[in-house]
């Protein structure tokens, strides 16, 4: 199911839906090639595991919300564009973001050149997008654009073509930039949120490949969450583990297909056309079966899911939210069934 529900037992990051995070897209805006879309989405509006509402408070005040971007092909970050949030008593919230470049980068805190500052978060149906020095920003609720048959993959992949987030919403941080601000065509990129709420930053969830932070880590998911993507060759074995035990993989080219999903980082040309899994993620890229292909050693290929409709032709592309009022919410079945698909790929 992407990155939804990445928390320990299909929960979320330190308990918090705030803190989760769903996907990253990366791709070139569409009629003007020397601009790039970077979306970060969060918070999913449904809850699998306990069976419950979301908040209502889109974003977490006391959270950090991070895109890094590695220039040189290392996995360490030399751009990061920080995100926070401060809510009102009304409980309307804006968005101040800050562009950090260098050794800063690669650490850890808020600080950085403000390039966007007081930009109101969206929770109705109309985008409020705020434009500064060659930026545009948009954050709030909107239609989630992951699609997948997740009650066909509980059931040992017999696929239906029942989309189960075709009427989720999720949270979503959207920035419009000039391809100059990523770096020299192509780079590397991921996303993380890290908690500020016990008075320092830890960092609860990251990621940018689709489903292999849910379905690959195992018994290391703490550790995968906490890491750092310079740093995921140590996970190798795990994955290769998870790999052999559900696409019957030989341990050798299980250990050599893990290799190419780590470092979790999403690859990405500013001046190449976007298209998943070989360069940038688009919307409409069908990533759940990509994913499959690779899980399944090529025995399950699609579940017969496809691009949402509710897609927009312009910023922030995402369609609006269904209703965020109050958030659906996934039956416990699901969530016991997910858990032991967990349990599966984890056993010897």
């Amino acid at each position: 199911m992407s990155h939804h529900y990445s928390g320990p037992d299909f929960g979320f990051p330190h308990g918090d839906a705030r803190l989760d995070l769903t996907d990253l897209y990366a791709f070139p805006k569409p009629s003007e090639a020397d601009k790039s879309i970077l979306i970060m989405n969060v918070h999913p509006s449904a809850v699998v595991n306990p069976p419950g509402p979301t908040t209502r408070e889109p974003f977490a005040p006391e959270a950090l919300y991070e895109l890094k971007i590695d220039t040189n092909g290392d996995a360490v970050a030399d751009i990061a564009y920080r995100v926070r949030f401060s809510s009102s008593a009304d409980g309307s919230q804006t968005a101040t973001v800050r562009r950090v470049e260098g050794a800063q980068a690669a650490e850890t805190g808020d600080s950085g050149q403000v390039i966007i500052e007081a930009a109101p978060v969206s929770t109705g149906g109309d985008a409020r997008v705020t434009e500064a020095g060659g930026y545009r920003f948009f954050a709030g609720w909107r239609s989630d654009p992951f699609f997948f048959d997740t009650r066909g993959a509980l059931n040992d992949l017999q696929f239906t073509g029942d989309d189960f987030f075709i009427e989720k919403d999720v949270c979503s941080i959207v920035l419009e930039m000039p391809n100059s601000a990523l770096g020299p065509k192509r780079v590397g990129l991921w996303a993380r949120t890290l908690d500020g709420a016990g008075g320092v930053w830890v960092q609860a969830d990251r990621g940018a490949l689709p489903a292999q932070a849910v379905f690959l880590v195992g018994s290391e998911r703490e550790a995968y969450l906490a890491g750092d993507p310079a740093n995921d060759a140590r996970f190798i074995a795990v994955f290769a583990h998870a790999l052999e035990h559900a696409g019957g993989y030989a341990p050798e080219e299980a250990r050599r297909v893990a290799g190419t999903l780590l470092p979790d980082v999403l690859s990405y040309d500013p001046t190449r056309p976007a298209s998943f899994p070989s360069n940038g993620r688009m919307l409409t890229d069908d990533a759940a079966d990509a994913f499959l292909a690779i899980l399944t050693n090529g025995k399950v290929t699609g579940d017969k899911v496809g691009a949402h409709v509710d897609l927009l032709a312009e910023f922030p592309y995402l369609g609006p939210p269904h209703n965020i009022s109050v958030p659906s919410h996934a039956t416990s079945p699901i969530a016991t069934e997910l858990r032991k698909q967990s349990r599966r790929l984890g056993s010897s």
